[in-house]
């Protein structure tokens, strides 16, 4: 008889021992506690026979405990054969077992191991916890898989937790327009003024409005042109207002077009409303003649006729492509539809200066001269420019035209400033959540930057972000000095603080050439002075064309300007000048602990031009 017949042998009187003495101890559940170690030995029978290379038990400790280390083993791969555990750990537990009943002196049996945790729960959505002292607990499968009480904090949570400051913080942003614009009620009546005669039928003056950045400018023209809208609904006047910004919009085929397919797009919305009133019209008046009393067709073929004109005109309704057209083709579309039916227009022109500069004064050549041509309606020009001077390089014939009023807004002062944040604050804030300080404050600082009330909104405005951020009750003084340090940080500084020890060196000797009298400096000069950086603070000279590429590189960064210049049959040469100031660019490359000694490296520049 082989070793594993025997074990078999052997484990069927223990067992069947054990059992018969757990009877006589405990006097009930026998029968249900040898039917589930019957189960184990079967279970661990046919374990032991599908396996071909059966081995011992690991960790037995002596021969003397053979027969409970393969009782143990037994068990033990019976839960395997359920698929609960790996055969690994089954034995690391059949050792801990063996060597714990031999520790107490007492051989271990099946009723020694917990057999609902061998073999699982009866109740697939239960578990029994607990040890042999306490007894067992019928807990859910959700209480032991998830070991937190559902409150744990995720990224957001923690700066979720603190009370809100704003209120509505889309007040304090550039692009709201306020319901009342203080110190600038006189620029708002005298566009008012100059804009009341659309609402009359009459083509407006064109007006060019100019004042520094932040003073209002925007924000009354748009104030004004929502006026002129609703009280145009308000009277039933057909006019409209249309807002360009020619900073981002600026060419002249790219400000014609998105002029054409606003235009179009609305006379679309007006033929289509029509069209649901004719086809609700035609029906009755085919049946009844007397529907058309109150109308302006006399027959149902009339109204029949006007709806086929109407879907023929939206037909040919064709969107401007913003590329691929002709610039005549996108001019007649854009005349054939504000031409379409009667109505004054005003065209706002925001940054107008910025159109100009980028393609000439074309465009606005042709928008001053359409009210000859035009047979509705009639078209009228508001631009809005921070430059003074700009007009100064437009044709004649359009400065003549385009400037016939002219509105001009200075900058705020310190109480103008204070009257607007406060104006602002009492929407944008909760009750009590600006402490007394934080508006003069803010007004101050902005007012040392020739009045502009964008910056002073978006001190406030970050001001508040860094109380809310610093879950604070209230917004203080401090909060806004942070506020001015982050706003004030420049960003090229910034971008010169970042760069490679290579580039740093490149752009310091750009400067030190113009510190020292020389100007339009050129690539073979920034060499030299370059060569001889390297060698003062010790570090690996690069190619002339490395160098020149590194210039290049500064010049996309808006730090220095690099415009290659024709010398004849000596060549080309990039002439390179500062986009930065001088001093601070100076005093950031000075901070590298790198270039921390390279001041000394000045005198012989001095030497050189002096020679």
């Amino acid at each position: 008889m082989d070793k594993e017949t025997q074990s078999d042998d052997t484990n069927g009187p223990a067992d069947s021992g054990k059992s018969d003495s757990r009877e006589a101890d405990s006097g009930e559940n026998a029968d249900s506690e040898e039917s589930v170690a019957s189960d184990s030995q079967s279970a661990d029978t046919t374990e032991r026979n599908t396996d071909p290379n059966p081995g011992p038990t690991a960790g037995t400790g002596s021969r003397g405990n053979s027969d409970s280390a393969d009782r143990v083993s037994d068990s033990e791969n019976a839960d395997d054969a359920s698929g609960a555990e790996s055969a690994d750990t089954l034995d690391e537990d059949a050792s801990e077992s063996t060597n714990e009943g031999s520790a107490s002196g007492d051989p271990v049996t099946a009723e020694d191991i917990d057999i609902e945790e061998s073999i699982g729960p009866e109740d697939p959505d239960s578990v029994r916890v607990g040890d042999g002292s306490t007894g067992t607990t019928d807990v859910s499968l959700d209480e032991v898989v998830l070991d937190d009480d559902g409150d744990s904090q995720g990224l957001f949570d923690d700066l979720l937790s603190g009370e809100p400051i704003f209120e509505n913080k889309e007040v304090l942003r550039p692009s709201y327009t306020p319901r009342e614009l203080p110190h600038r009620t006189e620029q708002i009546n005298q566009m008012a003024t100059i804009l009341v005669s659309a609402l009359r039928g009459e083509t407006p003056s064109n007006i060019l409005i100019y004042g520094k950045t932040g003073t209002g400018k925007t924000a009354s023209a748009k104030f004004v042109s929502q006026e002129l809208e609703s009280t145009s609904k308000k009277y039933d006047v057909p006019c409209e207002v249309e807002y360009i910004n020619c900073e981002v919009t600026d060419t002249q085929y790219r400000v014609l077009a998105q002029l054409a397919n606003k235009f179009i797009e609305k006379n679309q919305d007006v033929i289509e409303s029509e069209l649901d009133d004719l086809n609700e019209l035609h029906p009755q008046a085919v049946d009844d003649p007397t529907a058309l009393s109150g109308s302006t067709y006399e027959t149902a073929d009339a109204v029949r006729d006007r709806i086929e004109e109407l879907e023929d005109d939206r037909d040919e309704m064709e969107p401007v492509p913003m590329t691929g057209w002709p610039t005549d083709r996108v001019y007649s579309t854009f005349f054939d539809a504000v031409d379409y039916r009667e109505r004054v227009v005003v065209i706002m022109l925001d940054e107008i200066d910025k159109l100009v500069e980028k393609s000439g004064d074309d465009t606005l050549y042709n928008l001053s001269r359409m009210n000859s041509e035009l047979d509705n309606s009639r078209i009228s020009i508001m631009g809005i420019s921070n430059d003074l001077k700009f007009t100064d390089f437009l044709d004649p014939r359009v400065k003549s035209s385009l400037g016939e009023e002219e509105i001009v807004f200075p900058p705020y002062d310190a109480n103008q400033l204070r009257d607007i944040l406060q104006h602002r604050a009492n929407v944008a804030f909760k009750d009590d959540a600006l402490t007394d300080d934080v508006i003069p404050l803010c007004a101050a600082f902005a007012a040392q930057e020739h009045g502009d009330a964008r910056r002073a909104l978006d001190l406030l405005r970050t001001a508040g972000e860094l109380a809310e951020r610093g879950q604070a009750d209230t917004v203080e003084e401090a909060h806004v000095r942070q506020a001015q340090d982050k706003i004030e940080l420049d960003r090229v500084v910034e971008v010169v603080r970042t760069l490679p020890t290579q580039s740093k060196i490149v752009l310091f000797a750009t400067i030190l050439l113009e510190k020292n009298g020389v100007r339009n400096v050129n690539t073979g000069e920034v060499f030299n002075i370059y060569k001889r950086l390297c060698e003062e603070i010790d570090a690996d000279v690069l190619t002339q064309r490395r160098v020149t590429d590194l210039i290049s590189e500064l010049d996309m960064l808006g730090i220095v300007n690099a415009v290659v210049v024709s010398k004849g049959r000596y060549g080309r040469t990039k002439e390179i000048s500062l986009s930065v100031p001088i001093d601070e660019t100076e005093a950031v490359l000075l901070s590298d602990s790198r270039l921390g000694d390279i001041e000394n490296a000045q005198p012989f520049v001095q030497a050189r031009f002096d020679n």
